[in-house]
């Protein structure tokens, strides 16, 4: 009796977070669907203030702002809060979707909206639904995620393609060599799905790929 009542326990809570599942949905979408054009930027949650990829993240923000975007961001600290601080002060939209998990991830202070996620799959439905390019400044597995998430959509064909655009050559040159000489040289990749990635250094020339390709 005592196992088939945690087992009918169990499944009451299972019934119950499909509640709370519907709930961040709807909340994400009231909350953005008014934000205009706007551009998802990733990267390392532990960089400091000091740190170039921080100083660089934070102009290539304000740029896209002048140049009539929003900024979505992940909503914690390094490269996030950069982009945040970047957009907020030029007076853009800077949107945090901040996860919830037991370490590292902090709100920062530079979003004007905010949201608050339990639930990775959705808060990852929120950077691509609103979003009509993805940055990828540097970062570790949580960037990486974003990155081939999005990848995997356009290869697919699951969303409209968009600018993936890794900034930074020194940094993300080794992988786009290694998936060139491993996925698509033993043919787990078509030629054209390497050109979904771009390699660009410049805050400028972040901003002028975004818009060879996105009118607003």
């Amino acid at each position: 009796m005592e196992k088939q009542f945690l087992v009918d326990e169990f499944k009451l809570e299972e019934s119950w977070r499909i509640f709370r599942i519907i709930g961040e949905f709807v909340d994400g979408v009231d909350t953005l669907h008014q934000i205009g054009p706007a551009v998802s930027i990733f990267g390392s949650a532990r960089l400091k203030p000091d740190s170039p990829v921080y100083k660089k993240t934070e102009k290539i923000a304000a740029m896209f702002v002048e140049n009539g975007f929003a900024v979505i961001t992940g909503g914690g600290g390094g490269v996030m809060e950069a982009a945040n601080k970047g957009a907020a002060e030029k007076g853009g939209t800077s949107v945090g979707l901040n996860i919830i998990l037991p370490f590292e991830q902090k709100p920062n202070k530079y979003s004007n909206i905010k949201l608050e996620f339990k639930y990775f799959f959705i808060r990852k439905v929120m950077f691509v639904k609103y979003a009509l390019a993805y940055i990828i400044m540097p970062g570790g597995f949580g960037t990486l995620d974003e990155m081939f998430e999005a990848v995997t959509l356009i290869q697919t064909c699951r969303i409209k393609p968009l600018p993936v655009i890794l900034v930074g050559t020194d940094y993300w040159s080794g992988l786009v060599e290694w998936i060139k000489e491993r996925l698509l040289a033993e043919g787990m990749i078509s030629p054209d799905d390497i050109d979904i990635l771009q390699v660009v250094d410049e805050p400028e020339d972040v901003v002028k790929t975004v818009k060879k390709v996105v009118v607003i």
